[in-house]
């Protein structure tokens, strides 16, 4: 976004929870193996880590680190869409 380092407020802080959670990992497992058709055996729950949760979520929201997301709208927009898809896909799952 600039050269020099941006720094994260609430939507980052939202971030990192979000992809510190068990069950927002569990969520990019079956979405995952939904999206690509694969059997759990080919992509058991618990593959996503902390790390790989990070990955994803920047590279969906078009950004190099979370601390972005409280200074891009539009990516700011993409996150809490993702947030709210999660939001449902939890209250049905668990």
């Amino acid at each position: 976004m600039h050269a020099e380092r941006v720094k994260g407020g609430p939507l980052a802080r939202q971030a990192a929870m979000l992809c510190q959670d068990p069950a927002f990992r569990l969520y990019l497992d079956r979405r995952r193996r939904y999206k690509h058709g694969m059997t759990e055996s080919q992509l058991p729950d618990g593959t996503h880590n902390e790390q790989d949760a990070r990955d994803w979520l920047c590279a969906a929201c078009g950004i190099q680190s979370r601390a972005e997301l409280d200074h891009d709208h539009h990516a700011a927009g993409i996150f809490k869409g993702i947030r709210q898809r999660y939001g449902r896909w939890r209250a049905r799952a668990l």
